[in-house]
């Protein structure tokens, strides 16, 4: 899926009261200036790092509550044996915080955890980050820019 293509990775749960939500807000703004100044060929993945709460249709629903384009973004989840791993590789930290049970008995945890927003090459390499909350959209459009210059 992403192999040979400059890909932008955000690292979220879907729970989180602040630092994802804005991650991924910034991750659409980047694509969408992409966009604009007709970028293509470039991927956005959100990795979720909370695979126990973050099914699949949850990171849908996630997803189509912020109405994302999804065409070149996929939202990721899996074993969490690997998904730590991943996280580990890129230098990524998520641990669980504080946890609150909503009215119902369902059980929210609460990760601190890494705000980033990276940059990987077409070799599967990262060569940027950046936080994810506080992202200088521009500054990442003008990093992707220089990574789709040096092929």
């Amino acid at each position: 899926m992403v192999k040979g293509k400059t890909t932008v990775i955000g690292f979220i749960f879907t729970n989180c009261p602040d630092i994802c939500p804005l991650t991924t807000n910034n991750m659409r703004l980047v694509q969408e200036k992409l966009k604009s100044e007709n970028i293509e060929g470039i991927e956005f993945i959100s990795l979720s790092f909370d695979p126990k709460h973050d099914s699949p249709s949850t990171l849908s629903k996630f997803a189509e509550i912020r109405d994302l384009d999804l065409s070149n973004w996929c939202f990721l989840t899996g074993e969490q044996a690997v998904i730590d791993s991943l996280l580990k590789r890129s230098g990524v930290f998520a641990v669980p915080g504080d946890t609150s049970v909503t009215s119902d008995g369902e059980e929210m945890v609460f990760y601190i955890h890494t705000d980033r927003i990276s940059l990987i090459d077409r070799e599967g390499r990262i060569r940027a980050n950046h936080f994810g909350s506080k992202a200088d959209i521009d500054e990442i459009v003008e990093d992707i820019k220089t990574l789709e210059g040096s092929y």
